[in-house]
């Protein structure tokens, strides 16, 4: 499915787009405007798809899923509004300060663990080829091209000053996980959180030794706070194919993936 950049739509989508302080009337006739626009194209959509091959029905298909996924989760959301309060209000769009967008986003993904809107989500902080600058810590210059820092000191110590604002933002959502209770024990405690990137070397577009950090304790299934250095050319995979098993998804293989990790226990 395509990310979501906006707070604010992934509030509505957790928490349905219903407007309490309108009349109840109002808010029924805004209902039925807003009546499934597949609907209205169904007889389009199948002549269209009489004419696909079976790869691109395929691809159809799976977009119309996710689509009403989608509408599911927001009619969901709205006809429960009364039962699952979000704590916050409604965000007003895409923040301008960095900080404050990924610290909305963040408080986003811990209101629907704790809610439990969801129990997976993915979360970019930066993406590839990103030419986004940070003057909130005094670089100017963008992100992507000063990973390829040629070893110049001065742009790796920018590349360094963002990596840390990023674990510092990262640190702080881990700290409300921590602090958010979830039965008898906190809701870090019953996740199992991944934070990582997808080069080792950006200077070399280099995907081998990936910093990996493994957080939380999955219900009980892992035991953090070590530091495990596995054999060089362990895919990524198998460590993602040991979180599904621990949840009861088993696969016989992820990707390229070839077999589970261990020691994490």
């Amino acid at each position: 499915m395509p990310p979501e950049v906006n707070p604010r739509l992934t509030f509505e989508r957790l928490f349905g787009t219903t407007d309490t302080s309108l009349a109840p009337e109002v808010r029924a006739r805004r209902a039925q405007y807003r009546k499934s626009i597949l609907d209205m194209v169904r007889g389009d959509t199948q002549k269209l798809v009489g004419t696909l091959g079976s790869s691109d029905k395929r691809k159809i298909d799976e977009y119309l899923y996710s689509i009403r996924e989608i509408e599911r989760r927001i009619e969901s959301a709205e006809n429960n509004h009364h039962e699952v309060t979000p704590g916050i209000e409604k965000p007003a769009g895409i923040p301008i300060d960095f900080r404050e967008y990924a610290n909305l986003t963040f408080d986003l993904l811990l209101l629907a663990f704790q809610t439990d809107l969801t129990r997976l989500c993915t979360l970019v902080l930066g993406r590839e080829g990103s030419m986004r600058v940070y003057p909130e810590i005094g670089i100017p210059d963008p992100h992507h091209p000063l990973t390829h820092h040629r070893n110049n000191p001065d742009w790796i110590e920018k590349v360094v000053q963002i990596n840390i604002l990023h674990a510092q933002l990262f640190a702080s959502f881990i700290k409300k996980l921590k602090e958010t209770p979830d039965g008898d024990c906190s809701l870090l405690d019953n996740s199992m959180i991944v934070y990582s990137s997808g080069l080792g070397d950006g200077n070399r577009h280099t995907h081998e030794d990936l910093p990996v950090l493994l957080l939380g304790r999955g219900g009980g299934s892992f035991k953090p706070g070590r530091h495990i250095v596995y054999k060089k050319g362990t895919p990524i995979t198998n460590l993602y194919l040991t979180m599904l098993d621990r949840i009861g998804v088993r696969p016989e293989k992820l990707g390229d993936s070839t077999g589970m990790v261990d020691q994490l226990s």
